[in-house]
């Protein structure tokens, strides 16, 4: 079995920045056709943020290329009621709507789930917005560093010390998350239609993935537990579960949480053997009584060697722990080629970021690169069954581009 599980499926991705196009980009890595509807002349804002401030320069426009790739671009001014015609016209004979405009931006361009709904029972309308569909917040914008990041608790409780500032985000860090969600839900109305036969509105918001990435604590609060700000990492409450600097300046990070096997085994790979008899460490308890002791004492050994040598000592011993990789890293990292983490566009020695789902005998899209604005309008509409003298007229009005 060589199949593209979606292939045949016809997307449209309504939608601006990262997390709802994102998920469109999931199922075209299955084989979906996805239709990007972008804004005649500046097309989609997104492709203008490695431009801004602070972010890496590049003579390939990089977020571009992994959110967009394997897309077809529509360009299309949906302020128009003539646009507005073509997009009715697209959603009738789609499987999936992914929109993340604000309902009232909705309403004013004429895809809402009411207009679209009629036209196509078996249509999957995929609804993604900052903080909800209901309530007094339902139109208010959001990015994922406020609505996912700051919103959800996990912004504060990430500082370094409970005295310093607020911990930043990445770029579309909360973003992918909630894409997988986003997916995840069209899947999902999916299978209910395989079932039903009917199509259906999915929903999903940056704020609920952010309070569900943070759910471990946010549940704790909510069954009455108080939580305490994190301590600076000298005080981790931990050793054996705390970052060190190694001797080259890199970190590594311990998950020893097995402590009755893992502790006198750890002991003798840092060259501390004389740890394993010390009544300050005897057990899991006098362990934690006496952290901040221990992490002096790791701080000092870890210093003595290398990452790539405390690396060796450590898989060798089947000790848990994790590499604080930098993104100088993940060019050469073997381990992220071979399981296709990072995988090469088509025709091309680049390589891009791979949606994180595979499905056995189901063989992903080679990634094509992504669309410039409107570099497909003239076949998305042939293929909707628009004549060339009718694409012209559009073109001459300014509906497409």
């Amino acid at each position: 079995m060589d199949s593209r599980i979606f292939e045949g499926l016809k997307v449209i991705d309504c939608a601006t920045f990262i997390a709802a196009p994102a998920a469109a980009t999931v199922l075209s890595d299955f084989g979906a056709e996805v239709i990007k509807i972008e804004q005649p002349g500046a097309g989609d804002p997104y492709r203008a943020l490695p431009a801004m401030p602070g972010y890496p320069a590049s003579p390939h426009n990089y977020v571009w290329l992994l959110d967009s790739r394997n897309k077809k671009s529509l360009a299309l001014d949906l302020s128009k009621p003539e646009g507005q015609a073509v997009i009715h016209r697209l959603a009738a004979e789609a499987d999936v709507f992914i929109t993340n405009y604000p309902p009232e931006v909705r309403a004013r361009l004429g895809v809402t789930h009411e207009k679209l709904a009629p036209l196509n029972e078996r249509l999957i309308y995929a609804s993604f917005t900052g903080y909800g569909e209901t309530g007094e917040e339902a139109n208010k914008p959001g990015f994922d560093s406020n609505a996912w990041w700051g919103r959800s608790g996990m912004m504060d409780l990430m500082r370094p010390d409970m005295n310093g500032p607020p911990a930043r985000s990445l770029p579309g860090m909360g973003d992918h998350a909630s894409a997988m969600s986003l997916f995840g839900g069209i899947v999902t109305a999916l299978y209910r239609r395989e079932r039903t036969g009917k199509g259906g509105k999915v929903t999903t918001s940056l704020m609920a993935n952010g309070v569900w990435s943070n759910g471990c604590f946010v549940q704790a609060r909510l069954c009455g537990a108080k939580v305490p700000p994190r301590p600076p990492r000298e005080d981790a409450v931990n050793a054996l579960t705390n970052h060190y600097r190694c001797r080259d300046g890199r970190w590594l990070i311990l998950s020893l949480l097995n402590e009755g096997r893992q502790w006198p085994v750890f002991s003798q790979c840092i060259g501390r053997g004389e740890l394993i008899n010390d009544p300050r460490f005897a057990d899991k308890k006098s362990r934690h009584a006496n952290a901040r002791t221990l992490v002096e004492i790791f701080d000092e050994a870890f210093l003595e060697k290398d990452l790539a040598e405390w690396r060796k000592i450590l898989d060798a011993a089947n000790l848990v722990f994790g590499v604080v990789a930098i993104v100088d890293d993940m060019p050469d990292d073997k381990q992220l080629r071979v399981s296709e983490v990072l995988v090469p566009f088509e025709n091309d020695t680049m390589l891009t970021v791979n949606s994180p789902v595979w499905v056995e005998g189901a063989a992903k899209v080679t990634p094509r690169r992504a669309p410039e604005i409107g570099e497909h309008t003239d076949e998305v509409l042939r293929a909707a069954g628009y004549k060339p003298a009718e694409i012209e007229q559009l073109k001459a009005r300014g509906v497409v581009a």
